[in-house]
């Protein structure tokens, strides 16, 4: 066993000293800042040597190389990843709009897995799962501990299979067992109605291959059977991200030809880059021809109000600053995420690749988003009484290991919010004091907003503003206090 050891270390020692000679050579090549540290390359090779020899049962090398790959990458940023094969497979399933699975868009909070975004028309959905939902069991294994790769394996399987999730609802401090059935999930990104007379509603659930082909199909649909449109809600709520080339589609759908939608800037020159609202700038490869070379003029002018909230993130963010920027739309809801990175995937094999943070964007007006947000003109709650759950929503700005905004120190923002969100939180336990048992009860039994509904007042308020009617700002203390400055009671009419 010594032998065995022994040979491991030499040949691991042999391993570093080449991949070291091999990338001095290719980092001077390529303008690298430096050499890599032979000292930390020795240790990751005693390390590996030391598992070997003393881990309590025998750890295949392969999956020691692999984890630690992952582990290198994950530190970065909550955003960057190593893919292997079955994450590879799924990540491109998911931008083409159609996989299996329960239907919900996560990430890590405090060691659970959150709930981002449960994805419309799926079983996750039809469940009442919501955003801000914590994950603490998958059947009846622990979440804590799980990486998210493991816990989105443990979701996904054959149509039809049955999981059991256990969910921690922070706004009602519960836990409680949903039993889902595993679905091939077809997600309708966008869809398109009619919601008062004259106003259309138009809801992006994400940003996905064909985004940008059905929004132009859809609205040129809506011209035609809606002659007298007077006005428009983008309603990106609850959307995720996805894409580049989808925000910048539908951000060129509503803004003069080749303005900025966004820019990027990062480490390399291909990093370093300008969108514009343009076909080459916003058309995939697999796609032919200009999806919006049809689209009705009247889409460029009719006045645009914006929907968003704190579960509005990335793609979401792009759309809403350029359209903000460009003074095209006004944006209503509340502060979105603050995704401000851009992410891109680079094929390591044919069927592995890392996705890797490239670069920050930037919005038209050279604003970087990130950890920030886009921040509403027209602060306005989700329900008619308030939205007390706002001080349990985490952003970009939570994570502990998130990029920090260039532009603007976070020490007196974190320092800041901290204290608000202290403030809010014994507000809020005062008042639940007061409260009667049976207030609590019908508390918790309250169903969340369908968006688009009859029900949705967010979408009510943004409805009246494009009337000309009073619009209800957000009782929210913490919104009024993230959108100070801003004169949202006189914004400019679309």
């Amino acid at each position: 066993m010594r032998v065995s050891v022994k040979n491991i270390l030499l040949v691991m020692t042999g391993l570093v000293a080449g991949v070291l000679a091999t990338l001095q050579i290719s980092a001077t090549a390529q303008n690298s800042p430096g050499p890599l540290p032979l000292e930390e390359l020795r240790l990751l090779s005693s390390v590996f040597g030391q598992i070997k020899r003393d881990y309590v049962e025998p750890v295949d090398d392969k999956r020691l190389l692999v984890e630690a790959v992952k582990g290198m990458v994950s530190s970065l940023d909550p955003h960057s990843a190593y893919l292997d094969r079955k994450d590879f497979a799924e990540m491109q399933e998911h931008t083409r709009g159609r996989f299996a699975g329960l239907g919900i868009e996560i990430t890590s909070e405090d060691g659970l897995v959150k709930i981002i975004n449960p994805i419309e028309d799926t079983p996750a959905a039809r469940a009442g799962l919501q955003a801000g939902d914590l994950i603490t069991r998958l059947d009846e294994k622990p979440v804590r501990g799980m990486t998210i790769d493991q816990a989105v394996r443990r979701m996904r399987g054959e149509p039809g299979t049955k999981i059991t999730l256990t969910i921690y609802r922070k706004s009602e401090e519960r836990n409680f067992p949903v039993t889902l059935t595993r679905a091939e999930i077809r997600t309708q990104s966008v869809k398109v109605k009619v919601v008062d007379p004259g106003v259309a509603w138009i809801r992006i659930t994400s940003f996905q291959e064909t985004t940008v082909p059905d929004l132009a199909r859809k609205l040129t649909e809506l011209v035609q059977k809606e002659s007298n449109l007077k006005g428009l809600v983008l309603d990106l709520r609850n959307n995720g991200g996805g894409l580049l080339q989808g925000a910048v589609g539908v951000s060129a759908a509503f803004l003069p030809p080749d303005v900025t939608v966004v820019s990027t800037n990062g480490q390399t020159e291909d990093a370093k880059r300008i969108f514009r609202a343009t076909p080459s700038n916003y058309r995939l490869a697999s796609s032919e021809g200009d999806s919006l070379s049809g689209l009705p003029a009247v889409f460029k002018k009719l006045p645009l109000l914006v929907l968003v909230n704190a579960y509005s993130a990335s793609a979401s963010e792009i759309v809403a600053g350029a359209l903000q920027d460009h003074k095209r739309a006004l944006i209503m809801g509340k502060t979105t995420f603050g995704k401000g990175s851009v992410q891109t995937v680079r094929p390591l094999s044919a069927d592995t690749a890392i996705k890797l943070t490239t670069a920050y964007y930037y919005t038209p007006n050279g604003r970087s988003i990130q950890a920030l947000g886009i921040q509403p003109e027209l602060p306005v709650d989700q329900n008619p009484d308030g939205d007390p759950d706002d001080v349990l929503v985490t952003r970009e700005i939570d994570n502990e290991n998130h990029l920090r905004n260039k532009q603007k120190p976070e020490g007196a923002e974190m320092t800041d919010r901290e204290r608000r969100r202290m403030e809010e939180l014994r507000r809020l336990e005062e008042e639940n004091a007061k409260k009667t048992p049976e207030e609590r009860d019908k508390e918790k039994r309250k169903k969340p907003i369908e968006f688009g509904s009859a029900e949705d007042f967010m979408l009510q308020q943004a409805v009246n503003k494009l009337e000309g009617k009073p619009v209800k700002l957000s009782q929210s203390k913490l919104e009024a206090a993230d959108t100070k400055g801003k004169d949202a009671g006189k914004a400019k009419k679309p």
